[in-house]
């Protein structure tokens, strides 16, 4: 009775030796569940708490900068999950080879609100022409995305989800070229 143990792994040694090694098969024992568990098995809460923050605060630092570096290189694997995929690089690059109303928009209002402190007659008249000015830019916004989407279907297949992207196409029109993030990835006038 004591001795069996040693007479059950002698045996299994045997065994072990009399099957050859085979192409496709695991070749070794199943490890046992309380062994993997055991090399699983972390503490709830670290022992050096002070270390284990410092640790995660300089991988978040480190995801910061990968992801800052994508956004200016338009490096797909680092972007925001709300840039990626080359669906929605394909929207921001029919966004950036053509010229945008939306782009004027901000440094029109700057300027009518340095207008507006020298308040005259004229004052309606600007104030009314600032606001035909964002119809006209939210109406070519909508003409873009109607001109986008079918190409989308057509470059990415019928099943594409177009979900957000339209809200995508349009908020990247109204910014300034030079503010957009991720950077643009094509030249004005490109073909994309």
């Amino acid at each position: 009775m004591f001795g069996r143990k040693k007479e059950d792994e002698k045996a299994a040694g045997t065994k072990a030796e009399e099957h050859p090694q085979r192409e496709g098969a695991k070749n070794r024992p199943t490890p046992k569940r309380r062994d993997q568990e055991a090399a699983r098995k972390r503490p709830l809460v670290q022992t050096d708490r002070k270390a284990a923050k410092n640790a995660d605060r300089e991988a978040r630092r480190e995801n910061a900068r990968k992801m800052r570096q994508a956004m200016v290189t338009g490096d797909e694997k680092h972007l925001p999950p709300r840039d990626k995929g080359p669906v929605r690089r394909y929207v921001r690059d029919t966004v950036d080879v053509r010229r945008n109303l939306g782009e004027l928009l901000l440094p029109l209002m700057l300027a009518v609100l340095v207008l507006s402190l020298f308040a005259g007659t004229w004052a309606t008249y600007v104030f009314l022409a600032v606001y035909l000015l964002i119809l006209v830019a939210v109406l070519d916004s909508f003409l873009l995305w109607r001109r986008t989407k079918p190409k989308i279907r057509e470059k990415f297949g019928a099943d594409t989800q177009m979900r957000g992207l339209g809200m995508y196409q349009a908020m990247r029109a109204f910014q300034m070229r030079r503010t957009r993030m991720p950077k643009p990835q094509v030249e004005r006038g490109a073909k994309v």
